[in-house]
């Protein structure tokens, strides 16, 4: 099991991507390859951050700030600050309790935490051991029946949104992964998925002629279909995760989908896909304000997380720095992270004379 390389916080830590090089001290190839792995040639991975770095802000100067904060609303729940963890599958390859690390730092900065299916720890036993509010992570099983079994049991754990990612079909290995050889070691499961029957061999089956993808692994993959089922299945807010497309997005819409994350997976699926921040402009404007709209992918600073509400954000889904900040420094790693983020925020606030978050918006920008 990964063991912290730090016990206190040292002073060159200045921003969250300072944790990253602790990190990989911190954990072997294996874990590493899996944390820090894009898709292809990383092109979209890399973009990600690119995009980010591209985009200027316009200062402001002599404004009156005073009471300023990062409070807002989303989905009826009130929350500090709009920065929230995002779903990270097995966290016990970054540390020894997983999970309960995570949601110890998402409660000590008053963050919420959107739980993986695949989380190394029950979701229940999370939802038990912090005050944090807790979204659940939705992969929909080539069991429907499961699927539907997942949800309840999140409702019945008090979790306060559903977010079902949508632009994962196929689990593919990322190359670095390939390289590596990854695989998931003694003690490390997807936790919530313990007492699910094996699916049966999607290529069994398969007729001569017959594409062992098209035809048999993504036989089962999921459809608009089961959006419209979700929806008319829980109460909870229900929220797609890896909208990228104008239509894709007025599709959820029609359906009743409460909230999208435009996301690409991290740059972790389909390379050369755009960044996120890069799409969000179109798929606010297809949306027109009817729903939040969260942000996922690249988020390195507090800056980048301005940009993203001044294109049409809400809120925005960190994973990586956080994940960092937990394999070199534990729960402490993980908070001090997202406590960094949040401060580059508000200073990056206050110098474009942005009060509230709803006084951030497209003149926040540089044109």
């Amino acid at each position: 099991m990964p063991t912290p390389c730090l016990s206190a916080i040292p002073r060159d830590i200045a921003c969250v991507a300072d944790y990253e090089r602790y990190a990989r001290h911190s954990l072997d190839d294996n874990a590493w390859a899996y944390l820090a792995s894009g898709a292809g040639d990383e092109l979209t991975y890399r973009r990600n951050r690119d995009a980010f770095d591209a985009l200027r802000l316009q200062g402001r100067v002599l404004g009156d700030v005073g009471g300023g904060h990062t409070r807002l609303e989303l989905f009826g729940q009130a929350l500090a600050h709009p920065i929230l963890l995002a779903p990270v599958a097995y966290q016990r390859l970054f540390h020894d309790a997983g999970e309960l690390a995570a949601a110890q730092a998402a409660e000590a900065l008053e963050a919420a935490m959107v739980v993986s299916t695949l989380a190394s720890v029950p979701l229940e036993d999370i939802a038990a051991a912090t005050r944090a509010p807790l979204w659940f992570q939705l992969y929909i099983q080539p069991d429907r029946g499961y699927t539907r079994h997942l949800v309840a049991r999140a409702e019945a754990a008090g979790y306060r949104a559903l977010v079902v990612t949508v632009d994962a079909p196929i689990n593919g290995l990322r190359n670095a992964e390939q390289r590596a050889g990854f695989h998931l070691p003694p003690g490390v499961e997807a936790a919530n998925l313990r007492d699910m029957a094996p699916p049966p061999n999607p290529l069994a089956h398969l007729r001569p002629g017959q594409s062992p993808l098209f035809d048999g692994l993504l036989a089962t993959a999921p459809t608009w279909a089961d959006i419209e089922a979700l929806r008319g299945l829980t109460r909870l807010p229900l929220i797609l995760k890896g909208v990228l497309s104008p239509a894709d997005a007025r599709q959820a819409l029609a359906l009743g989908v409460d909230g999208l994350v435009v996301s690409n997976h991290g740059g972790r699926t389909l390379d050369t896909l755009p960044a996120a921040i890069e799409a969000l402009p179109a798929v606010a404007d297809a949306v027109g304000g009817d729903i939040p709209l969260l942000l996922d992918g690249g988020i390195r600073r507090g800056t980048d997380i301005l940009k993203a509400l001044a294109l049409g954000a809400r809120a925005v889904l960190v994973g990586r720095p956080w994940v960092y900040g937990l394999a070199a420094a534990g729960p402490l790693g993980a908070a001090h992270a997202i406590k960094v983020l949040r401060e580059e925020l508000e200073v990056a606030m206050a110098l474009t004379g942005c009060a509230t978050l709803a006084d951030i918006g497209p003149a926040t920008l540089w044109r």
